[in-house]
């Protein structure tokens, strides 16, 4: 499942795409207001606004949120992010990501979410994973050995992500110098993000997987929820 669970083709209808936006127009405003509206200077940023691109986001749309993440529209926002802890079904692992302006809905909207599951107090779950910063990159034109890529970067680790991309595991401050290095060695970096990496994944097949996965489609649908990560293989 990779260090991040994300909603497979969740982009292919009207209602779905717009919940992407709403996830990503969060993202742009937290990372303007956190690090500033250059994406230059602000590596966060940055990758928000190539995945807001890549989702086709209209660029008035990305700009104006940009802008109210930086106060410089008479538009005030405050995102807090919350994080809540628990299990799926079958007792799998999982951490859940939040930004949102009204914490009171949030937190009663995950804990109906959780019924099928189970709701833990914090550290309950987050002591079997791990904080990592991850990057997912692509080798140049004519292929690389991933594993020679990683030791000239400084990547503590990698593994196989999807569509013959690789996913690097770093030190979280060291995300943005191993980005840039795997950018300067040809490698077309689609991803980057501080994530919770699972220390023990489960395995799950069947009709159980089913469930798991049937659970994670529901949590991700809540415009509150940002980011899910589930010690699942």
């Amino acid at each position: 499942m990779g260090a991040q669970w994300k909603q497979k083709g969740r982009t292919e209808h009207a209602a779905a795409k717009g919940r992407l936006f709403t996830k990503l127009v969060k993202e742009l405003i937290v990372s303007s207001k956190a690090g500033g509206p250059d994406p230059g200077t602000n590596p966060r940023l940055r990758m928000a606004v190539e995945q807001a691109k890549k989702a086709s986001m209209p660029r008035e749309t990305l700009e104006r949120a940009i802008k109210r993440g930086a106060g410089l529209l008479d538009e005030p926002v405050n995102y807090e992010t919350v994080i809540y802890e628990g299990f799926a079904p079958h007792q799998v692992p999982v951490i859940v990501e939040c930004l949102t302006e009204n914490k009171n809905r949030t937190a009663t909207n995950l804990r109906m979410l959780f019924r099928k599951g189970q709701l833990a107090s914090s550290g309950a779950v987050s002591w079997d994973f791990n904080r990592l910063g991850v990057i997912e990159a692509t080798p140049p034109e004519g292929g690389a050995d991933a594993e020679t890529a990683a030791i000239e970067a400084g990547a503590q680790d990698l593994e196989a992500a999807e569509e013959g991309a690789t996913r690097f595991l770093t030190n979280p401050t060291e995300l943005d110098t191993v980005s840039k290095a795997l950018t300067g060695l040809g490698w077309t970096v689609s991803a980057q993000s501080l994530a919770w990496v699972a220390k023990n994944p489960v395995q799950l097949e069947g009709e159980a997987r089913a469930e798991v996965e049937s659970f994670l489609v529901a949590m991700d649908e809540d415009d509150d929820v940002q980011n899910i990560y589930v010690g699942l293989k």
